[in-house]
């Protein structure tokens, strides 16, 4: 098997590792069950990239109508700005272009200015800022992409 990332649809075997994942790479992790409900809703992508057959990373998003939310994007630490998150958020503006939708949106913490640069590569702006939208009390921007 070779090195190349493989980007398939998440599958609930997939969960565990998600999940592992989730509590990685974020303060306030989502809880498997969340995933597990997304998993199982319509108009939703939700995809896996692995190496050599482990998950390096997910996305998951939501249509709703035209338009499209990315609930939850991670990669694995040690995989960082290798173009896995790019490739899978080029994915998820495939799907969202497939589904007729206009506009992409997602929510960043506002002390991730990493982050929020490459959403800013990826053509997102910053929309506006909802004060104490984390459970810690932490603001989020708020930014969107026109399809």
């Amino acid at each position: 098997m070779s090195g190349e990332i493989e980007i398939r649809a998440a599958r609930e075997s997939d969960l565990d590792a998600v999940h592992r994942l989730e509590r990685t790479c974020f303060p306030v992790p989502w809880r498997k069950e969340f995933f597990l409900s997304e998993l199982q809703q319509s108009g939703r992508v939700c995809l896996v990239a692995t190496r050599y057959g482990q998950l390096v990373g997910y996305v998951f998003a939501m249509t709703i109508v035209d338009e499209m939310h990315i609930n939850k994007i991670a990669v694995l630490p040690a995989e960082r700005r290798r173009g896995i998150a790019v490739a899978l958020m080029h994915l998820c503006i495939d799907a969202a272009l497939e589904r007729n939708v206009t506009l992409l949106s997602l929510e960043v913490r506002q002390s991730n200015e990493g982050a929020q640069q490459f959403y800013r590569h990826l053509d997102f702006e910053p929309s506006y800022v909802r004060p104490r939208y984390y459970p810690d009390g932490e603001a989020a921007v708020v930014m969107t992409r026109r399809l």
